[in-house]
């Protein structure tokens, strides 16, 4: 590999998170009881500026530009600096929603800040992921991180059997990932996604291409809890501290597609390797059906609220996964449409864990939806702000999560032959039935009485995310044009 300094400019978002993450770690010593709520703050300031590098470098690149870094092990294209923002926008957002619930709920872990900073920043490298290589060490970034804050709550059994699920799964889904990757390499003889699409084309081991893409399928299923490999997601949702949770159902998810993007989208697509009885496409489709219809139905049987925005979030799995195979089958819009999706499924999410965070206190978690009755009558703004983020997770207009999923059914549409139309009436249905339990929320909090008074747990942090979110969610719904635009 050919290292270039000047190759370092383009990665500023990520070093700003990894060195700010390290350092982080390390001041956490030096802060003292409650002087560790200062933490929170640099952060945040972390994340902002990296968001800024990401917004100022993608101004730098042309509209269908591309750059290889690192000898091809990275890239650099205006959706990579689009997805660097979004990854720490919710990390920026998961930073101000936590020092209220740390203190409310005594787990006050000085370390945590740091650690979401260097998990984010393995976002950060998927999204500029030019080799297999990177990917790998993108997502065991990432994980690892992630593993250790879902046990942050460290007197909670709850949380500690959510974090040792998620390990044991984490861990077996990686040796699926890099069987899946030897294999693919023994095919290709070469690990660069720009390279790997000519080589698999005329590969002379088609029979290993063909598995190792399988297993690569099996492996990120797991990362995005797409069915069946969906089983450790809702108890890990539901025992990780709650601001935790929104950066994994958000951040998390997020960059494991982004990852898919770069390897299905990239590396496995085009003209000849989706098609076929044997190609990846044809069970991902199937992947896709099923997940989305097993976690809307699983998602209307939940009274606890955390489990049921879990299950929400495995079905919004499968939509997403409906983006990616028409991104492998052709469509010209599909990677437009899936970073769209993924802008407005993450406002939405944050927003929604922000006011599970807030409903909440130390002796009354009120995760079931009964424990929200009345809340419009006390809270009418946060509970707005509830609706509005539900009604995004529907897909009703005029919010973000309509047009997200209306441009990437679109894009769906676009594939040669008519391949996915069924599978866009499966969404279609399926979006449909999400409404119901999602309003099941929305009655409880406007249309009964509250059984006692709600003592929230504040924090100006929290009360911005609560407020920017649902703004955020209406934006993408009320432009969606320069949006598109932003992401195509």
């Amino acid at each position: 590999m050919n290292f270039n300094p000047a190759d370092l400019g383009w990665l500023v978002p990520y070093l700003i998170l990894a060195v700010v993450g390290m350092m982080l770690v390390l001041a956490e010593a030096f802060f003292k009881g409650k002087d560790r709520t200062a933490l929170s703050g640099l952060t945040v300031a972390g994340a902002l500026a990296s968001a800024i590098a990401s917004i100022v470098l993608y101004r730098q690149l042309g509209e269908h530009e591309t750059r290889a870094l690192m000898g091809d092990m990275l890239v650099a294209d205006r959706s990579s600096y689009v997805l660097s923002a979004l990854f720490a926008f919710t990390t920026a957002a998961a930073a101000l929603s936590s020092p209220a619930h740390q203190r409310e709920h005594e787990w006050q872990v000085g370390e945590y800040y740091g650690i979401m900073l260097l998990s984010a920043s393995g976002m950060v490298m998927l999204a500029h992921a030019g080799s297999l290589v990177t990917v790998f060490l993108g997502i065991e970034t990432m994980s690892i991180g992630v593993y250790v804050m879902t046990a942050m709550r460290r007197t909670s059994r709850r949380s500690n059997e959510a974090a040792m699920k998620y390990f044991l799964i984490g861990a077996f889904a990686t040796g699926f990932l890099m069987y899946g990757m030897a294999l693919i390499y023994g095919a290709a003889g070469t690990t660069s996604l720009v390279k790997m699409q000519a080589a698999l084309a005329h590969t002379q081991n088609a029979g290993l291409a063909v598995a190792g893409a399988f297993l690569l399928i099996v492996a990120f299923g797991f990362k995005i809890a797409a069915v069946p490999f969906h089983m450790w997601a809702p108890d890990a949702y539901e025992g990780a501290p709650t601001p935790v949770t929104a950066f994994m159902a958000a951040a998390v998810k997020a960059a494991a597609i982004a990852a898919m993007i770069r390897v299905f989208g990239t590396a496995l697509g085009g003209d000849v390797l989706p098609f076929g009885t044997v190609g990846w496409a044809s069970p991902l489709v199937v992947i896709a059906a099923i997940t989305i219809t097993i976690g809307n139905i699983s998602a209307v049987r939940q009274d606890n609220v955390k489990r049921m925005l879990a299950y929400s979030s495995i079905s919004h799995a499968g939509v997403l996964l409906v983006g990616l195979c028409a991104m492998g089958l052709g469509s010209t819009s599909a990677n437009g449409s899936i970073i769209y999706y993924l802008i407005a499924y993450s406002a939405a999410t944050m927003g929604a864990f922000a006011v599970v965070s807030f409903v909440g206190s130390r002796g009354k978690e009120r995760l079931l939806v009964d424990d929200w009755a009345g809340l419009a009558q006390q809270h009418p703004g946060v509970a707005l702000a509830m609706t509005v983020c539900l009604l995004s997770f529907g897909g009703m207009p005029p919010t973000g999560g309509f047009f997200a999923k209306f441009y990437l059914f679109k894009s769906a549409m676009e594939v040669s032959n008519g391949q996915l139309m069924w599978l866009v009436l499966v969404g279609v249905v399926n979006s449909a039935i999400s409404i119901y339990y999602y309003l099941r929320i929305v009655t409880a909090m406007y249309f009964r009485d509250a059984t006692g008074p709600f003592t929230p747990t504040r924090s100006p942090g929290l009360v911005f995310v609560i407020a920017i979110c649902p703004l955020l969610v209406l934006e993408l719904g009320l432009m969606p044009g320069w949006w598109l635009k932003l992401v195509g």
